[in-house]
This record gives structure tokens, C-alpha cells and sequence, in this order.
């Protein structure tokens, strides 16, 4: 729930920056006659920053002696004449592309920023839903309420839970008795969710549980306080999530108005 998508994760930390991608400007380092641009070292250091690192003359030099080597690198490639082969020229244009999204969306970023209001209203919404309670609970799935039933008989002749749970289609939990671990009530479908709620600890339910995934049988093994980790401790996750869904609904929009053929 907390991790960024895939698309916002690759937007926000894209394409490498290449020295031919960005505009000339004034000289930061001059290698063999050819200038570096203080853009393009200005742009890599707000990479590293934004990544953490600290601003210090170490990061400069850092930043410095990486594109004195990308430079020697890129003028070797020219001089192998790689910039006239049509799939080399393919790549250089994606890192070009890559270069001026990530660029405009850490811009969108800084113009569109998440209050720590919007992020405390989440963490609440999230403290909602996952109660004060979690459980440990174990669960056979199967496809049909007949099948349920039987497994349901055999218990209350004696049978192990772990061993029955062998026929459940949930290839997560079958092969570890059915054991699902501790987690909030929120983390599992609604039908689900209220029969655990109901069960006493070591009680299983006594009918089957129907869901959208089949018929559960389920174990509550034991219950405990949940402790939800404080605000500040998971702000940035927070952050993370709000800004991919941010970014996530900018490119919906961009798309829903667009021509595409």
C-alpha cells in the first residue's frame, strides 16, 4: 500500500543524464577541448542530492571527476563513430526523452507540493482502516462451499488444520499449514475480514466463508494490540506514496485529453 508504482518510480528516478542531453551552457570542466556544462553538473548534483548527499565540496568533486569520465567515454564513442549507428541514435534520443521528463516532473513536484495535512489525514485514513487490533489466523481455500463443508466435519472429528490445509488452493499459505501470519482485520476482503473478527482464539468457523477468491475455512490462532509505527517514522513513505499517486493522476489527465491513434 505504501510502496510508489512502477510508473512513478521510474519517472521520478529515470533515464541517466548524458552529457548530450543537456543544452550548453557556461563551462564547469573542460575536457580535450570540449566543454562541460555547469547545467549538466548542476543537474547531477541535484540528482545526488534529492538521493541524500549531503552538499559538500566532496559531492562537487565527485560530480566533477564523474562527467570528466563520461566525457572521455562519450568522445571515445564518437570517435568509433557509434553516434551514426541508427540503434545507438534510438537510445541516445529515449535518454534525451528520459532527460525531460524527469525534469519536468521533479518540477511538477516542487510546484505541487503535499502538505503534511494531506499526510496526516492519510495516516489516520490508514489507522482507520487497520483497527487496533492484528491477528494470527490460518485459512483453507477452496472452490466450492461442498468442499468446505467436509473440511469443516473433519476438524470436528479431530483433524489437524495444518494437515488439511494441504488441499487449499492458496498456493501463499498451503504449504505452511495454512498459516497466513499476523495482520490487521484491513488487510483481507470483507467477508473475510468480519468472520476472523468473530472468531474467539482457537476457534475456527463453523461455516464456510464465501469471498471473491472461494469458500474459507479459518483459524484464529491469537490475537494482540496492533502498534502502528508514529507519524513522523513513516512520513516519507508517506510522501512517496501521495507524490506517485499525484504524479500517477497528472498523466491520467495528460492522456485523457490527448489524440491517441
Amino acid at each position: 500500500m505504501l510502496n510508489l508504482s512502477k510508473l512513478a518510480a521510474a519517472l521520478l528516478f529515470g533515464a541517466m543524464i548524458s552529457a548530450s542531453a543537456v543544452a550548453a551552457g557556461k563551462a564547469f570542466v573542460t575536457v580535450n577541448g570540449v566543454a562541460v556544462s555547469q547545467t549538466l553538473a548542476d543537474a547531477l548534483m541535484a540528482e545526488q542530492k534529492a538521493k541524500g548527499a549531503p552538499d559538500s565540496p566532496e559531492l562537487k568533486n565527485a560530480v566533477r571527476e564523474e562527467l570528466i569520465r563520461r566525457e572521455l567515454v562519450a568522445q571515445e564513442a564518437k570517435k568509433a563513430g557509434l553516434e551514426k549507428k541508427p540503434d545507438i541514435a534510438v537510445q541516445a534520443d529515449a535518454a534525451r526523452q528520459g532527460v525531460f521528463i524527469r525534469a519536468y516532473i521533479i518540477e511538477y513536484v516542487k510546484k505541487n507540493p503535499i502538505s503534511d495535512a494531506e499526510l496526516k489525514a492519510e495516516y489516520e485514513a490508514i489507522k482507520a482502516k487497520l483497527g487496533n487490533t492484528e491477528y494470527k489466523a490460518r485459512h483453507i481455500l477452496v472452490k466450492n462451499e461442498e468442499d468446505a463443508k467436509v473440511i469443516i466435519v473433519n476438524l470436528k472429528k479431530g483433524a489437524k488444520f495444518e494437515e488439511l490445509a494441504k488441499q487449499s488452493i492458496d498456493p501463499g499459505s498451503k504449504d505452511n499449514g495454512g498459516d497466513l501470519g499476523w495482520a490487521s482485520a484491513g488487510n483481507f476482503v470483507k467477508p473475510f475480514s468480519d468472520a476472523l473478527t468473530s472468531l474467539s482464539k482457537g476457534k475456527y468457523t463453523e461455516a464456510p466463508v464465501k469471498s471473491e477468491f472461494g469458500y474459507h475455512v479459518i483459524l484464529l490462532e491469537d490475537s494482540r494490540p496492533l502498534n502502528v509505527p508514529p507519524f513522523d517514522e513513516i512520513k516519507p513513505r508517506l510522501a512517496q506514496q501521495a507524490q506517485a499517486q499525484q504524479i500517477n493522476k497528472m498523466v491520467d489527465g495528460l492522456r485523457s485529453k490527448a489524440k491517441i491513434e
